[in-house]
């Protein structure tokens, strides 16, 4: 039991319990065992600035306060949900009076992620000139929400979720700390653990609570029934906007284009659990039905698009079967992304191609003038050639050999359209 802990029942059971020492910390040992790199550093007494970046929960604020004991530095909280200019320039000057008295610094930035540009380099120049040692904490990936420059001086670490051992040893600690005279089966302290989802300030916000309820009601013993009773399942992990939004849509769209139907729906449901707008769920798939089936089965498109829209007639929850649907179709339906590989080839060929005129033969002719300038002379109207195809023409600018752009598999529909088109080429071919 940490020292004190039953002495300050107003405080919250999880700030009663925060680590006092870095060997109190549970979790992350992969920064923290003999030779990980903050254990390390403290070892050697070398402090650098770093990044923490992990979900809510996992200790970033603890670590921080740690480290700077470890280290005998002061140490400077900032919000930057709160804090602005001002805030970031009285830490400056106090950094600056240690200096004068040889005393080190660290200033921790809580979520900087919510610092702007201009914000995060001010700490730059006095980062660099070693004024004091910066600790930023975020929730999100720092390659997108932290300055490039602000981060090529600090060392990333990446905080994860606790785990079932790390939070049964929280758990243990705060059954301690309370003293309860109540017992809870094996079951109901597993349910316990399953709801905090790896976040420990979770985990003790819901022992506090459960403790109340059964100091309250005089219960001997919690069962898993008293746990679904008095506690809620919060939803899971989700950072809408964020790179956990990303990371799911991209296992969503993995999961359909490996052909996994079990896969794709719990991603799916991951998703609309999470929050996420299930209209842009949908317009994900319609992205798939095209990228990844395209003409290997043209059914994929037109599915997803009847999806869409019978969601935005139903709406929820009704029209989250029909997305779910698609989403099914799409998974089990032949793939090919030659139309999707194809489509980019040729952008890049019309970006690059220049503005070659179109042949005179291929381009209408509406108006007399446009006939005696020699608008559409020569076009071979496809419909009376045999196979209604003009063997021999050339359909690119008349500078510009022709390009096969549009190789289709042999998959599904286009297996067929791959045995027409190397008939009717090989009949161009024969005309030269």
């Amino acid at each position: 039991m940490i020292q004190g802990a039953t002495t300050e029942p107003s405080r919250p059971l999880a700030e009663r319990l925060r680590p006092r020492a870095l060997d109190e910390v549970v979790g992350q040992w992969h920064l923290l065992a003999p030779g990980a790199p903050i254990a390390t550093a403290i070892a050697a007494r070398t402090p650098h600035s770093m990044i923490l970046w992990g979900p809510p929960g996992v200790g970033k604020t603890t670590l921080a306060r740690l480290i700077a004991q470890a280290f005998e530095a002061e140490l400077i909280p900032i919000s930057a949900v709160l804090a602005g200019v001002k805030d970031i320039r009285e830490a400056i000057e106090q950094a600056r009076a240690n200096e004068a008295l040889g005393r080190a610094t660290l200033v921790f930035v809580d979520e900087v992620h919510r610092f702007n540009k201009a914000q995060q380099d001010a700490f730059l120049p006095h980062v660099e000139a070693g004024l004091f040692t910066f600790i930023g904490a975020t929730t999100e990936n720092p390659s997108f929400e932290v300055n490039s420059a602000l981060l090529s001086r600090a060392q990333v670490y990446v905080l994860e979720p606790l785990d079932a051992e790390a939070l049964s040893t929280l758990y243990a600690r705060a059954r301690a700390a309370l003293g309860a005279g109540y017992e809870l089966t094996a079951e109901a302290e597993a349910l316990v653990i399953d709801y905090a989802d790896g976040d420990g300030r979770r985990l003790l916000n819901l022992v506090e609570q459960l403790d109340a309820t059964a100091r309250a009601r005089g219960l001997t013993q919690v069962t898993p029934e008293t746990v679904r009773a008095v506690l809620q399942r919060g939803r899971a992990r989700f950072d809408k906007g964020g790179e956990q939004y990303y990371d799911l849509i991209s296992a969503l769209h993995k999961s359909v284009r490996g052909s996994d139907p079990d896969a794709a729906l719990y991603w799916f449901c991951r998703m609309l659990e999470g929050g996420v707008d299930p209209l842009y769920i949908g317009r994900r798939l319609v992205r798939i039905a095209s990228e990844d089936i395209g003409l290997a089965d043209p059914r994929a498109l037109e599915i997803t698009l009847n999806a869409v829209a019978a969601y935005e007639r139903l709406g929820s929850p009704e029209g989250e079967l029909a997305l779910a649907q698609a989403c099914v179709f799409l998974a089990v339906a032949a793939k090919s992304n030659a139309v999707y590989t194809a489509y980019k080839a040729a952008r890049r060929l019309a970006a690059e191609s220049g503005t070659r005129p179109v042949p005179l033969r291929l381009r209408n002719a509406p108006t007399r003038l446009m006939k005696s300038l020699g608008y559409g002379e020569g076009y071979r109207y496809a419909h009376d050639e045999p196979e209604a195809f003009a063997a021999g023409e050339h359909y690119f600018p008349d500078d510009m050999a022709a390009v096969r752009l549009y190789e289709p598999t042999d998959r599904g529909l286009e297996a067929q359209i791959a045995e027409k088109l190397a008939r009717l080429r090989a009949s161009r071919k024969d005309s030269h």
